[in-house]
């Protein structure tokens, strides 16, 4: 797979853990990181995960599956690294 490639991953939030504004500043400081544009999509909405106020706006549960995408250098590094991260949110 290319550098540039579109890469999509699943990564489901750990069980009593919302997407609220602790967990979603860790992960945009994350996502920042990475020169590639990545997303989040949960709850059929779609956020910039570079965001907090967008990733929020998702209102992701405890459970909720995600799913991280990304475009552009760096693209599957990123989603990798971030679906590792999100298993990983207390």
């Amino acid at each position: 797979m290319s550098p540039s490639s579109d890469v999509i991953v699943a990564a489901r939030l750990p069980e009593g853990v919302p997407f609220h504004a602790r967990p979603a500043g860790k992960f945009v400081r994350a996502a920042a990181a990475f020169p590639c544009a990545v997303t989040v999509a949960a709850n059929g909405k779609r956020a910039n995960a570079k965001s907090v106020l967008e990733l929020i706006g998702l209102g992701a549960t405890g459970g909720t599956e995600l799913e991280l995408s990304a475009s552009g250098e760096g693209a599957v590094e990123a989603v990798e690294h971030l679906s590792a991260l999100v298993r990983e949110l207390a």
